[in-house]
């Protein structure tokens, strides 16, 4: 699967110690169609990070945290069996080493009786910046940016490839507040959301263009935009990274 080479490609992974103490919802991506989740609530407690996975199908057995080859000579006690739920939903619950880095697993199929090796990732991208430890994250206040007009060099992380954003894009900040001017190569896209919250474009001409917070730069903010110019309208997740060394006055 082509998922798998790219799964943590140019992300930073994100630790216990980055997230304050909670339950959140993440999104699972995995580097086969064969072992989807259906969703995943992530527990942060006392310095670790605990993920309780609902299953999509009951079909695996057992998963190893390590390679297939490994799976088959370890004692059953370190394989992580499934708890199936009240509902007929089949949970595996995981330790998580870190956020945003993808994990090597095993899988095994009842029915093909065999280990697989996969690969999963515990997404940042439905966790909001306020659950950041205080201080992980720098704002327009934590890198001393003044109210004013600027320029900044801006990454983008994800999708297919065939889209893009304009870079370097405007920055403007207002009472401590940083809003960007983002735009795309496509003026298909309808909405973005961006740290849970939706924002429609400003314009489409010439592509479309969202004005959205920098709550966080120097970080690979999680955002989502919608585009129509599928068959269905399609949300794909991306990351955006705001470089801090590169603002200039406008």
């Amino acid at each position: 699967m082509p998922q798998e080479k790219i799964l943590d490609e140019g992300l930073v992974p994100v630790y216990a110690e980055n997230i304050k103490s909670g339950v959140f919802t993440v999104d699972v991506l995995s580097s086969s169609t064969m072992f989807n989740v259906e969703s995943c609530e992530l527990r942060v407690e006392g310095g670790s990070m605990t993920a309780d996975m609902t299953m999509s199908a009951k079909g695996d057995k057992y998963v190893f945290l390590g390679s297939a080859e490994d799976a088959q000579a370890v004692p059953a006690e370190e394989l992580i069996e499934p708890v199936v739920d009240p509902d007929g939903f089949a949970h595996f619950t995981l330790p998580v080493e870190a956020l945003d880095k993808s994990i090597a697993i095993a899988v095994y199929s009842e029915s093909k009786e065999k280990w697989a090796d996969r690969k999963i990732l515990f997404s940042t991208g439905e966790i909001p910046l306020s659950a950041y430890a205080d201080g992980y994250l720098k704002d327009a206040a934590a890198i001393g940016l003044e109210d004013g007009e600027y320029t900044i060099e801006v990454n983008l992380i994800g999708g297919s490839g065939r889209a893009s954003i304009e870079s370097p894009a405007e920055l403007k900040v207002s009472g401590g507040k940083a809003i960007a001017a983002v735009k795309w190569s496509s003026d298909k896209y309808d909405y973005m959301i961006v740290d849970l919250e939706m924002y429609k474009p400003v314009t489409t001409e010439g592509g479309s263009v969202f004005e959205i917070p920098v709550g966080a730069f120097d970080y690979n903010l999680s955002v989502k935009a919608d585009t129509t110019a599928m068959s269905a309208p399609h949300e794909i997740p991306y990351k955006l990274y705001f470089d801090s060394e590169t603002i200039k006055n406008k």
